[in-house]
């Protein structure tokens, strides 16, 4: 598989070669972030494809529906991967039918008689079931109804810990979040990525948002106004550990500064930091398809590079932040998820 535009960045992944930017259509999930007929999400999915992003993340709900029946109209279906998600919240005895039978649900919503990426989430660590669930999906891989396996949210020490057990090149991803404003991925997470050619494919990039040029002079929002999406609420409280609203304005006059630099917008210089990391396989950026969908400003994050000095300045700022102590306060990927 191969982007269609080589405007893109792009790496492999397993046996793709995707784009480093990902379509993310978590947020058609709830009508909370707003709502598009069916037909224009398709016809935002083709846009998306016409311009080269290849890859689209976060199949819930209606997603993998939506998105099984955009794929099925393509000459060649295959040009544009499907990443999906196995969540597991409850306990679970994983066995070879219970296993399959998840894995197949999704292979039946979508359309297709393989799933490109599963992703793999287990919210119990204290319970090693993950271990059986993930060596039973390495078996139906190899019964080919799986081309390639990611994790979820898993921490440094556990991914570590399956890489390790399953052998190299199963486990090719690990989706956690990663930004200027959360950097836990560079306390351990990297490392170990680094040692099993893990690739990370990270969300919160624009903290739902608030990093770009909207936010800049902007007073601090109401958490509870019924103009902020449930992301934009999530994503203040992230802000509010990370730092004080002022200092989250000079940081985005900081990377005004820099977008001036490079002609850029300041959710150009916010990814492009962030895909600089060589751990990083993409960025999954979230769309509201007919709804709000910026796929020709989000090309802009290819084609250049930050300089010593744009990275100088970015780092003067996150060292005023809490932000390095986030793996202590909020935990390792992921952490946020397991608390009871």
């Amino acid at each position: 598989m191969s982007c269609s535009k080589t405007t893109q960045e792009t790496f492999e992944l397993g046996p793709f070669i995707a784009s480093r930017i990902w379509v993310g259509l978590w947020q058609l999930s709830s009508n909370a972030w707003g709502s598009a007929s069916a037909a224009k999400i398709r016809q935002g999915m083709a846009r998306h494809v016409e311009l080269g992003y290849n890859a689209f993340a976060d199949h819930y709900g209606s997603a993998e529906i939506l998105f099984g029946q955009y794929r099925e109209t393509l000459s060649e279906p295959t040009s544009v991967l499907g990443a999906t998600k196995w969540c597991v919240f409850r306990k679970t005895e994983p066995s070879r039918s219970v296993v399959e039978a998840a894995l197949r649900e999704r292979m039946s919503r979508m359309r297709t008689t393989s799933v490109d990426l599963l992703q793999f989430h287990w919210h119990n660590y204290s319970d090693k079931g993950y271990l059986s669930a993930l060596q039973i999906l390495q078996d139906l891989q190899h019964e080919g109804l799986i081309s390639a396996v990611g994790l979820c949210n898993f921490d440094a020490i556990r991914t570590d810990e399956i890489c390790t057990q399953l052998g190299p090149g199963f486990i090719v991803s690990n989706q956690v979040q990663f930004s200027l404003i959360d950097t836990r991925p560079l306390h351990g997470m990297a490392d170990v990525c680094e040692r099993h050619n893990v690739k990370l494919l990270t969300y919160g990039t624009l903290c739902g948002g608030f990093l770009s040029d909207k936010w800049l002079h902007k007073p601090e929002p109401d958490l509870y106004t019924g103009d902020l999406t449930p992301s934009q609420r999530k994503y203040l409280d992230v802000i509010k550990v990370w730092g004080s609203w002022p200092l989250f304005q000079s940081l985005l006059a900081v990377l005004r500064k820099i977008g001036d630099r490079h002609r850029r917008s300041i959710a150009n210089i916010a990814t492009r930091w962030v895909l600089d990391h060589p751990f990083v396989g993409a960025v999954i950026i979230g769309v509201r398809l007919g709804v709000s969908e910026h796929p020709d400003e989000n090309l802009q994050v290819f084609g250049f590079s930050l300089s010593e000095q744009d990275n100088k300045d970015i780092e003067a700022v996150l060292e005023l932040s809490g932000g390095r102590q986030m793996i202590t306060t909020i935990g390792d990927c992921g952490d946020e998820y397991r608390r009871d």
